[in-house]
């Protein structure tokens, strides 16, 4: 089985710091590859790969600002889509632009949706449907205009995450500063708490961080460090008493809540999108309704088991687990 695994060109695969869609399909390319799929990862030239990788996009757009954004992108995948009869299967990781080559080529294509950017989008899935075979990556972002072959679970390798029952006295905010992932409210919890709070994550709204984060910022009780690597991200999630994560949106699906929890640190999040996928409530973390029931919940964490966090991410969104439903999802198709 010939597999072609279509990543974004925004940033390496895997990414050095931030990167969601990237690190998915690598963490996609490497479980599929242990089972033994014979795997040719498309992603920029500085990447790696479990198989073979093919590039000719050499840095991603977001690291090197000289490159144009669009001709990254038209030239990265139609690279992989001139050559879709050396594969059985594509496997596209980069939203709509590639089904628009879909009908152009023998080769079948599933797609994994990472998220609705807006439904205006959706036009591009529809007209596609009968053509692309489409993963949702939980059950509550599929749309019910579209057909889907499953819903996968991101998976995360476990050994990236050290498993603490030991932690320290932070709560923690882990990702994006911008509205939609709540930068401004976790400041509230947090200070309605009495808790100290540790911001990392890249500044993806300017304006946002300057006017609702950073008069927070006092280098005691509100901590901005910055974008945190791997390494950094280990500790910091294993460390916290829990994550803060008060979505502004439906989340498709949340790979810093899964991560925390394979730290054995539990998450406290605004029950939207898929949070109620991830999250069981009173056990692995809490789902809440607004700022002020956050805050009395992060007062509970001590009962909660960390044990119990470590033991759920690893039964339900493992890299084995994941490449496990990726196989079933190309042999259904390839029949």
């Amino acid at each position: 089985m010939k597999i072609a695994i279509l990543s974004p060109v925004a940033w390496r695969t895997p990414p050095r710091h931030y990167g969601p869609w990237e690190q998915v399909a690598w963490n996609i390319a490497s479980g599929v590859a242990a089972l033994g799929v014979d795997v040719t990862l498309y992603a920029t030239g500085d990447s790696k790969s479990p198989g073979k990788l093919e590039s000719i996009i050499e840095k991603g757009y977001e690291e090197d600002k000289t490159a144009d954004a669009k001709v990254a992108e038209c030239m990265h995948i139609s690279y992989l889509l001139e050559r879709a009869g050396e594969y059985d299967l594509i496997h596209n990781n980069f939203d709509f632009l590639p089904l628009t080559w879909s009908r152009l080529v023998k080769t079948p294509m599933v797609t994994t949706i990472h998220g609705f950017s807006s439904p205006k989008i959706i036009p591009v899935y529809r007209r596609y449907n009968d053509r692309v075979h489409y993963v949702s990556i939980s059950n509550s972002d599929r749309s019910s205009e579209l057909d889907y072959i499953a819903t996968v679970y991101n998976g995360i390798d476990p050994s990236q995450f050290t498993y603490r029952e030991e932690h320290g006295d932070y709560l923690l905010f882990f990702g994006r500063i911008h509205h939609d992932k709540g930068a401004y409210e976790a400041v509230q919890i947090a200070r309605a708490a009495g808790i100290r709070l540790l911001i990392a994550g890249i500044v993806q709204d300017e304006a946002y961080y300057r006017e609702k984060v950073e008069p927070y910022i006092d280098g005691d009780r509100v901590v901005y460090l910055g974008s945190a690597g791997p390494a950094q991200r280990d500790e910091l999630l294993g460390g916290a008493l829990a994550l803060l994560h008060p979505i502004n949106f439906d989340e498709p699906f949340g790979l810093s809540v899964a991560e925390a929890m394979f730290c054995g640190t539990p998450v406290i999040a605004f029950n939207r999108g898929s949070m109620p996928e991830l999250i069981s409530h009173g056990n692995t973390g809490f789902l809440a309704g607004s700022v002020e029931e956050a805050a009395e919940l992060a007062g509970r964490t001590g009962e909660l088991s960390r044990h119990l966090c470590r033991e759920r991410a690893m039964a339900n969104f493992s890299l084995e687990r994941m490449a496990a439903g990726y196989l079933e999802v190309y042999r259904k198709i390839l029949g």
